[in-house]
């Protein structure tokens, strides 16, 4: 049993409806965004009061916290699919991803991926490797993309909630 006095929810279903209010939130008015957010969730019947009120909450850490303004302003799209190859992967590799927050404003391109896992941790040298790789595959595919700006990665971890820059030496290393 869950402490809530639910049933347990699998880590993995947790992150999916995490990302999806992530993914609907920002494009509604924020005066309407939590009755949104119940809405969206009461359909998931798997789930108690207590589950529904703790996932909306970590989504709404993010949403309202103005670090993350960024991420969610102007020139951001959510789930935007990736396909492409890049010089810096494997020849004949070529990728078909789906990017969770993508921004692309003139001055420059900014590709997110967020994670739930309880606890986030707090440096980059404690994330998971493929974590990094994945947004350097990104990365490299935008940068053949959009070749007359940066192309920048983040990490948005919904525990904490942290926003987690990762560097173009980083994403590399990743590759390699």
């Amino acid at each position: 049993m869950a402490p809530s006095g639910g049933a347990a929810l699998g880590r993995f279903r947790r992150g999916d409806l995490v990302h999806r209010l992530l993914e609907r939130l920002p494009d509604i008015a924020p005066a309407t965004r939590r009755e949104a957010a119940q809405r969206l969730l009461s359909k998931e019947i798997d789930l108690d009061d207590a589950q529904r009120s703790e996932m909306i909450e970590a989504a709404f850490s993010v949403l309202d916290d103005a670090r993350f303004a960024p991420v969610f302003g102007a020139g951001s799209r959510a789930e935007v699919a990736l396909t492409g190859t890049a010089p810096e992967l494997p020849p004949g590799v070529k990728i078909n991803g789906q990017i969770d927050r993508l921004v692309i404003t003139p001055e420059r391109v900014l590709v997110v991926d967020y994670k739930t896992n309880r606890p986030a941790p707090d440096r980059l040298e404690d994330v998971d490797p493929a974590y990094l790789t994945q947004l350097a595959v990104y990365a490299a595919v935008l940068r053949q993309l959009y070749p007359d700006r940066p192309v920048e990665a983040a990490l948005v971890w919904t525990d904490g909630p942290k926003l987690m820059p990762v560097t173009n030496d980083v994403l590399m290393a990743s590759l390699s």
